[in-house]
C-alpha cells in the first residue's frame, strides 16, 4: 500500500510540475507584454536560436531599460548632408571599431529618470571582457570589414531614423570604391583589345577562319564602344554588352590556343613594338617642336618689313629719340635688352614701364641686328614708352666687336660651326636638336658678355631677355648689395637638371678640376650686373679664355648659359626667388601663385607666347602688354 502511494505521488509531481512551471512563465510573459505601450523589454544583445543563447557584438547582456532610438543605424535620404569624414587612424583598428559599435548600441535613460546604472560597455572597453581584448589583436583589414558590415546588421535589428554623423563616415568611402571599380571597365575593354590582337597574330587561331572573322567583328564593336573614353561615364549604354560578347569570343580563342608560352612571347613582342613606336614619336615631336620654335611666323616677318618701310620715309630729324642726355647718367635705372624680335621687345618695355613707380628714371638700351634695326627704331618712335628714355643701337656700329677681339665671333663664323648647324644628318653630329638652334649663331646672344664695353660710363645694368614679362617695379634691384660679386641672379637648383653637371662636360679634366658638378646653377633672363666689379675682376678676359679652350666644343655644347656659369663661377650673388620665375615656355606645372607673386616671369623654352605652340594658360600674362589694336599689328594680322 505504501509503495503504491509513493508511485502515485511521483506521477502527480511529474505531471503537475511542468503545468505549474509553464503557467507561471506564461503569466509573467503576458504581464510583461502589456506593461506599457512605450516600453520595450527585449535584450538587443541576445538572441535564441535552437534553444542556445548567443550574444551579439561580444557585449554582456543588459537588464531591461527603456531605449531611445538607436543612433545611426537606418540611413535616411538626408544622411548625405553634413557628412563628417574622419580619417583618424584609430578607426582602422578593432578597438576603434568596437567603440564605434558601442556608441550606436548604447542606451539612453529618458528625461526625468535620474537613476543611471553602470555602463557595461565601459566595462568592455576598459578591458573586462577577455574576448574583446583578444579581438583587438586582429588586423586592420578585418577591422575595416567589420566597420563596413556593421550598419547593415544593425539596421536589420533595430528600426528608426537617426541624424548621427559617424556612420556616414563609412558611407563616404563607398562611392570612391565604386568609382574605381566602374572606371576599371574602360581598362578592361582596352585589355580585351590587346588580348584580341594576340589571338589575331597566333598561328593556331589564324587557321580558324570562323573564329578570326568573329573576333574581328568583336574588335570593331569594342573599338566603337570605347572611342576616346577615359571614364566609364563616357561609355555608351551598350558597352557592357560588347564587353561580354568580346569575353565570350576570347574564351573560344583560349580553347583554340592554350599555349601560355606562345601568348607571353607575343605580348613581349607587342610591348617592345609599342616602346619603339613611342621612342620614334617622341623624336618626331622634338624635331617638329624645334622646327616650329625656329620658324618665324608670317606676322612677325611682315612687321619689320612694314616698319622699315615707314622708317626710311621719315626725315632725319624725326628719326631721333628724345632725352638722349640721360643715356649715360649712372644715377638712373638702366636696362640692357638685345633682341631682333620687335613685338617681344615691345612687351618687355611696356610691362616694365607700366609697373614702374617712377618711369622718368628708367632708361632702356636696345641693341638689334642690321636687318631689324630700322624697324625697331620705328616701333618705339611710333609707340614711345611714356616718360621713360629709350635708345636703339645697331650691333654693326660696335666696330670694336670683331673676330680679332672676340673668340666666339671667330668661332661662329668658322666653317666647322656652320657645318655643325646645317649638316645635321652627318654620322658624327650631335643627336640633340636643341644644340642646333640658329640663334646660337647670332652674336646678339653673346653680347651679354660685353656689357662694360657697351656701357663704359655706367656702374650697374639690369640685363633682360626678350621673352620675359615684368610685373612689378624693379628699381629696388639697383640697391641690392651683391657683396663684391659681379652677377646677381636667381638660383635654379631646385631640380637636379639645373646643376653644373647638366651643362658642363665633367669627363673633361679642365672642367672636373675647376668646378663642382653639384654646384647650383642660376638663370639668365633677369640679371643685375655690377659693371665696376666686372672691370675690376676682368670678367671679359675670363670669358675669352674659356671660349678659346672650348674651340672644339668639348667643354660644353653651344649656348650662353654654360660659359656664363663658368665665367661667373664664385662671382654670382643669389637674389630672392620671387624676383624671377622661370619655366613658362616649357613647364605647364608652374605654380600660379608663384607667377602672381613674381616680379619677372620668364618664358624660357620653345613654347614662346608669340608662337602658336605657346601654352594658352600662360599667354595672357604676356598678351596684356601687347597692343594688338596697333595699326602695324593689324596690318600684319598679328592677333592675340
Amino acid at each position: 500500500m505504501i509503495k503504491r502511494k509513493t508511485v502515485v505521488f511521483l506521477l502527480l509531481v511529474t505531471v503537475l510540475s511542468p503545468i505549474v512551471l509553464y503557467t507561471d512563465t506564461l503569466g509573467r510573459s503576458f504581464k510583461t507584454s502589456f506593461s506599457g505601450p512605450d516600453e520595450f523589454d527585449e535584450d538587443v544583445t541576445a538572441f535564441t536560436l535552437g534553444g542556445v543563447d548567443g550574444k551579439l557584438n561580444l557585449l554582456p547582456q543588459e537588464s531591461s531599460t527603456r531605449l531611445k532610438e538607436p543612433i545611426g543605424i537606418v540611413y535616411s535620404d538626408n544622411d548625405s548632408q553634413d557628412v563628417d569624414v574622419d580619417e583618424s587612424s584609430a578607426d582602422l583598428q578593432l578597438g576603434g571599431s568596437v567603440e564605434h559599435k558601442t556608441r550606436m548600441l548604447s542606451t539612453t535613460v529618458e528625461e526625468g529618470d535620474g537613476s543611471q546604472r553602470e555602463n557595461p560597455i565601459r566595462e568592455v572597453t576598459d578591458g573586462k571582457d577577455d574576448s574583446l581584448q583578444r579581438g583587438s589583436e586582429l588586423t586592420s583589414d578585418n577591422a575595416s570589414q567589420i566597420l563596413e558590415t556593421k550598419p547593415e546588421q544593425q539596421s536589420a535589428q533595430t528600426p528608426g531614423k537617426s541624424d548621427h554623423k559617424e556612420p556616414a563616415k563609412i558611407r563616404t568611402k563607398k562611392p570612391v570604391e565604386q568609382t574605381v571599380i566602374l572606371d576599371a571597365r574602360v581598362q578592361q575593354l582596352k585589355d580585351q583589345l590587346i588580348r584580341a590582337k594576340v589571338f589575331l597574330s597566333l598561328s593556331a587561331t589564324r587557321n580558324n577562319a570562323h573564329f578570326i572573322r568573329e573576333l574581328r567583328v568583336r574588335v570593331k564593336e569594342v573599338q566603337r564602344a570605347l572611342g576616346d573614353a577615359t571614364k566609364d561615364s563616357e561609355l555608351p549604354k551598350n558597352a557592357y554588352e560588347k564587353l561580354k560578347g568580346m569575353e565570350q569570343t576570347l574564351a573560344k580563342g583560349k580553347q583554340i590556343q592554350d599555349d601560355c608560352a606562345a601568348v607571353a612571347k607575343k605580348l613581349r613582342a607587342i610591348l617592345h613594338s609599342a616602346e619603339e613606336q613611342l621612342r620614334v614619336h617622341k623624336k618626331q615631336t622634338m624635331f617638329l617642336t624645334q622646327l616650329t620654335a625656329k620658324t618665324l611666323p608670317k606676322g612677325l616677318h611682315c612687321l619689320p618689313l612694314r616698319l622699315s618701310t615707314e622708317y626710311y620715309s621719315l626725315d632725319s630729324a624725326r628719326q631721333q629719340f628724345p632725352n638722349q642726355d640721360k643715356l649715360e647718367d649712372p644715377s638712373l635705372f638702366h636696362y640692357a635688352l638685345f633682341s631682333d624680335n620687335i613685338l617681344a621687345a615691345a612687351v618687355v618695355v611696356n610691362s616694365t614701364v607700366s609697373n614702374a613707380k617712377d618711369p622718368l628714371k628708367h632708361v632702356f638700351h636696345i641693341v638689334s641686328d642690321r636687318l631689324n634695326y630700322a624697324a625697331m627704331r620705328m616701333w618705339f618712335l611710333a609707340n614711345p614708352p611714356g616718360k621713360a628714355t629709350i635708345q636703339v643701337q645697331n650691333i654693326e656700329e660696335f666696330t670694336w666687336l670683331n673676330s680679332s677681339y672676340s673668340p666666339v665671333l671667330r668661332q661662329l663664323g668658322s666653317p666647322s660651326m656652320i657645318d655643325y648647324y646645317f649638316k645635321a644628318h652627318r654620322s658624327n653630329s650631335d643627336s640633340n636638336m636643341k644644340f642646333r638652334n640658329p640663334k646660337y649663331l647670332s652674336i646678339l646672344n653673346h653680347l651679354r658678355f660685353y656689357l662694360p664695353e657697351i656701357f663704359p660710363k655706367l656702374n650697374k645694368v639690369l640685363f633682360l631677355d626678350d621673352d620675359i614679362v615684368v610685373q612689378k617695379d624693379l628699381a629696388n634691384l639697383w640697391s641690392v648689395d651683391l657683396k663684391g660679386n659681379v652677377n646677381g641672379a636667381v638660383e635654379t637648383c631646385g631640380e637636379s637638371f639645373h646643376r653644373f653637371d647638366r651643362y658642363l662636360n665633367f669627363s673633361h679634366p679642365l672642367i672636373s678640376k675647376n668646378f663642382d658638378p653639384h654646384a647650383c646653377g642660376w638663370a639668365y633672363g633677369m640679371n643685375i650686373f655690377d659693371l665696376d666689379q666686372w672691370r675690376k675682376q676682368h670678367i671679359t678676359e675670363v670669358y675669352h679664355t674659356w671660349q678659346k679652350l672650348n674651340h672644339d666644343r668639348q667643354l660644353w655644347k653651344l649656348g650662353t648659359l654654360p660659359p656664363g656659369l663658368i665665367t661667373f663661377w664664385k662671382r654670382t650673388f643669389p637674389i630672392n626667388r620671387s624676383w624671377h620665375v622661370l619655366g613658362l615656355g616649357y613647364n605647364p606645372n608652374v605654380n600660379r601663385r608663384e607667377i602672381d607673386r613674381a616680379a619677372v616671369i620668364h618664358y624660357n623654352g620653345n613654347l614662346k607666347p608669340w608662337l602658336e605652340i605657346g601654352m594658352p594658360k600662360f599667354r595672357d600674362y604676356w598678351a596684356k602688354y601687347a597692343d594688338f589694336d596697333n595699326e602695324y599689328l593689324r596690318d600684319c594680322n598679328i592677333n592675340p
